[in-house]
């Protein structure tokens, strides 16, 4: 059996995301989402960067075209949507955020769902 990366941070992080979606409901923009998490990530003392730039992939890439929603504690990458459902697109956009930082857990939430399902996407090949 495998052991669960940074338990006690991802039932932190959970519970942040289970009080933004009781709190505004499945309705509203991924930007309110986002705004409220910051706030209770602040009132919970985790450390975290909002829109937090990846460096360039290649050498042509725009600088800071791609951000990640929320890097917390310096360890895990939280991408927040707010649409119909999550695609594979959505969860290639982890890995790759994953890959790029150097991480081992991103977790995908999707707002827009009646019943919240966070989904933990591991990164293997992170050598943190």
């Amino acid at each position: 059996m495998g052991r669960i990366i940074y338990p006690n941070l991802c039932f932190k992080i959970n519970g942040i995301l289970f009080k933004t979606h009781n709190q505004l409901g499945k309705f509203c923009s991924e930007k309110q989402y986002c705004d409220l998490i910051e706030k209770f990530l602040k009132e919970s003392s985790l450390l975290f960067e909002r829109e937090k730039t990846l460096p360039r992939i290649f050498k042509e890439e725009k600088e800071g075209r791609n951000k990640v929603d929320f890097f917390v504690e310096n360890k895990v990458i939280l991408e927040a949507k707010s649409k119909k459902i999550i695609t594979k697109d959505d969860y290639y956009q982890v890995r790759r955020y994953l890959s790029v930082l150097n991480k081992k857990l991103g977790i995908l939430v999707n707002f827009r769902c009646t019943y919240l399902h966070p989904k933990r996407i591991l990164n293997s090949e992170a050598n943190e």
